[in-house]
């Protein structure tokens, strides 16, 4: 993979040598990075793969807002003369990847949202269970970054190899960059869900939290053109707890 700097951004991506194939971006979730999509980069090779460290998060760190990132996508797309792309998010990844799809529907080839949910149609009651949980840990986070990686390694991943390497990505996010999160709320409810002519997959991990679960279930349910898979033995990172399993499936929705 060739690292590259998005120019005029403090955006960086990853992308590889690939000529033939179409192309895939995965974006990853919060307090990560680009390597969450390790498990994926030998399997889908014979794609034009795309990987990229979100607004502070990795290497991303400077100006710059996360509710840009579509338009940060479709800048990658442009200096790489790619006309439409399959998008793959995780976490705030499939929020972030809905919102290009949102504003650039006939760049999509596909569209993958793994423990995500519906930007367009979402009731924001489910989240109120969740709120209380999500402040304590921002709270710890401030105090140690440390403490709040270990308790986050085990809300997001379920194997203890998944939360190994998921909890090392977690120690570099910086206390500075929870600022860099607090727009995201900005892209909910924000559009109406433009017709679709590509495949929308949705998934969640076995053992994700309920509103995961739940807000994955309405969501299928109101648009049931979708393809809708729980993936066996994972949490809320699937494609790292069962990188062989989220293989598959998605290379039968990739275009």
């Amino acid at each position: 993979m060739n690292e590259k700097k998005l120019e005029n951004t403090s955006i960086h991506y990853w992308i590889n040598d690939t000529q033939l194939g179409s192309a895939i971006i995965f974006v990853h979730p919060a307090f990560a990075n680009h390597t969450c999509f390790d498990t994926q980069l030998d399997y889908f090779r014979d794609y034009k793969v795309i990987t990229i460290d979100l607004i502070g998060h990795g290497k991303s760190i400077g100006k710059g807002s996360i509710e840009d990132t579509s338009l940060h996508i479709n800048q990658i797309m442009e200096t790489e003369k790619i006309d439409k792309i399959n998008l793959v998010g995780v976490s705030i990844g499939a929020v972030l990847v809905q919102d290009f799809a949102n504003k650039y529907p006939s760049k999509v080839s596909s569209l993958t949202c793994i423990g995500g949910y519906d930007n367009n149609n979402f009731d924001k009651s489910l989240q109120k269970g969740n709120t209380k949980y999500q402040m304590k840990m921002m709270l710890k986070a401030m105090f140690s970054i440390k403490a709040f990686a270990e308790d986050n390694k085990k809300i997001s991943a379920y194997t203890n190899e998944a939360q190994e390497k998921f909890y090392q990505m977690n120690l570099g996010f910086k206390k500075s960059s929870f600022r860099y999160l607090a727009t995201l709320s900005k892209l909910i409810n924000k559009y109406k869900t433009p017709k679709r002519d590509y495949p929308l997959l949705i998934g969640v991990g076995e053992y994700d939290n309920d509103m995961a679960k739940k807000a994955s279930a309405i969501w299928h349910e109101s648009e049931p053109d979708s393809k809708y898979v729980e993936f066996s033995g994972a949490g809320h990172i699937v494609n790292m707890d069962t990188p062989e399993q989220f293989n598959e499936v998605l290379k039968k929705v990739i275009r």
